[in-house]
């Protein structure tokens, strides 16, 4: 039997279930507008990430490209001022050679005693060039040259080279005094890389069997102390004494001595000249001169 009151009753469960339906769906409306809207700042995070990453690939692409520009200009500068260097070297140098500069036509060869020319040990093969060389020298009036390459090349062609200049005698074979002395003919010395280490190792070997003999026979406690007048005695006696360059030309690519006795070259002048192959006469002259007008001092 239904009496109003369960009637009652059941329109107050059927209200309730329907707000509470109700509820839920806007409970659901509300988390997918709250999905939606983190969606979305999801997405225009990932937009303005992506615009970002593309302005900044596309400055540093600018970038790249303005540094590779830049290295290009400072590129071109540099090869344009060393072309310039170049072209007036060359100019400078045909003037020199034709004696157009009168300030080269004579020189002073009073300060230049004894020049050294040291050539790079695969340029060391061009005997002809080294002969052109050492003919110049002598039309210079240069009396006295050192020939020195590493592998001791030019040590090996000694004979051909004497036998295209004329009026060239060898350094080792007479005494060292007389040979800066003589006006009348070019001394050639050929040295090599031998002449260097292996020369100090012969004449410590020398002066330590001197010590040897003076302990062995009681001698003199002061002839038992070694300075340098004996150690350039004992080199001299070794064959490899030779007097100290005033000036020094390196041929070759190398910017440095390559190895010439480092105990003849303390107050040596070093002049780099360039390769060989492109040697010039106005550059050699240039190179005297400008050594033959310096003023130097030795200290005290």
């Amino acid at each position: 039997m239904v009496t109003p009151q369960s009637v009652i009753l059941n329109q107050k469960h059927m209200v309730a279930e329907t707000d509470r339906r109700m509820g839920s769906r806007e409970e659901m409306q509300k988390a997918k507008r709250s999905i939606a809207q983190v969606r979305s700042q999801e997405h225009e995070l990932l937009v303005c990430c992506y615009l970002f990453t593309g302005y900044f690939l596309g400055l540093v692409q600018i970038g790249s490209f303005g540094l590779q520009f830049l290295w290009c200009i400072l590129h071109f500068i540099v090869s344009i001022w060393y072309f310039l260097l170049e072209v007036n070297h060359v100019v400078e140098s045909t003037l020199i050679s034709s004696g157009l500069l009168k300030n080269y036509k004579t020189l002073d060869l009073g300060k230049l005693r004894y020049l050294a020319i040291v050539v790079g040990s695969e340029e060391a093969f061009q005997t002809a060039k080294v002969t052109k060389l050492l003919q110049w020298l002598e039309a210079i009036g240069m009396k006295h040259v050192c020939l020195y390459d590493m592998e001791g090349v030019l040590k090996k062609s000694k004979e051909a080279i004497l036998e295209k200049i004329n009026n060239t005698t060898v350094f080792q074979e007479a005494d060292e005094n007389d040979k800066l002395l003589d006006q009348k003919h070019m001394t050639l010395e050929f040295a090599s890389y031998s002449d260097g280490k292996e020369a100090v190792a012969k004449a410590a070997n020398l002066l330590f069997a001197k010590y040897l003999q003076s302990a062995n026979s009681d001698g003199d406690p002061d002839e038992r102390i070694f300075n340098e007048p004996h150690m350039t005695e004992a080199l001299r006696a070794v064959g490899c004494g030779g007097p100290e360059p005033d000036l020094l030309l390196v041929y070759g690519p190398a910017r440095c001595h390559l190895g010439f006795p480092a105990w003849r070259i303390r107050y040596t002048e070093i002049v780099h000249m360039g390769s060989l192959k492109s040697m010039r006469y106005g550059s050699l002259m240039k190179a005297i001169y400008k050594f033959t007008m310096v003023r130097q001092n030795y200290g005290k």
